[in-house]
């Protein structure tokens, strides 16, 4: 009796991860408007922009990067739920449509999470490993960002 229970339980599971894999997340990404972006707003140097870009840019820009795992469902709801939160918080392609004291909270915000290490998320960092930052980046994008936010007028 229990084999048969077991049985069926597993066929309906199977059966609603074929089905759950007819609904696909959107992976169409805003445009990206010159003049909107992070680095229309202030100076990012070459060696943070590459770190911003390596670490940053999927969950926090509209220049996602949508690997293969994101076709399996559940997979791609979670993440496309990551991307979509992350965006809302802070998005590099949007940046310099931001009020000035918001731009200047941003900045604080980020260095505040790279210090932390709340960011990038650890979630993110089991497949993209290449992401994880060293001591030395972490302090780059906390510095730049600090002396970034210091220019930021607020009056």
């Amino acid at each position: 009796m229990i084999k048969k229970i077991l049985k069926v339980v597993v066929i309906l599971l199977a059966v609603a991860f074929v089905v759950i894999q007819f609904f696909r997340i959107d992976k169409a990404s805003p445009a990206i408007v010159q003049g909107e972006r992070i680095e229309d707003a202030v100076s990012v140097p070459p060696d943070v922009a590459l770190i911003l870009g390596r670490s940053c840019a999927d969950c926090h820009s509209n220049s996602t990067i949508y690997p293969w795992y994101f076709n399996i469902q559940p997979v791609g709801w979670f993440m496309k739920d990551h991307i979509d939160d992350g965006r809302r918080h802070f998005n590099m392609s949007v940046f310099n449509t931001y009020a000035p004291k918001k731009k200047a909270k941003k900045l604080e915000e980020i260095c505040e999470m790279v210090e932390s290490g709340e960011m990038p998320l650890p979630s993110y960092l089991w497949i993209h490993r290449d992401a994880v930052l060293k001591d030395t980046e972490a302090k780059a994008i906390c510095d730049w960002a600090k002396q970034e936010q210091a220019k930021i007028p607020l009056d």
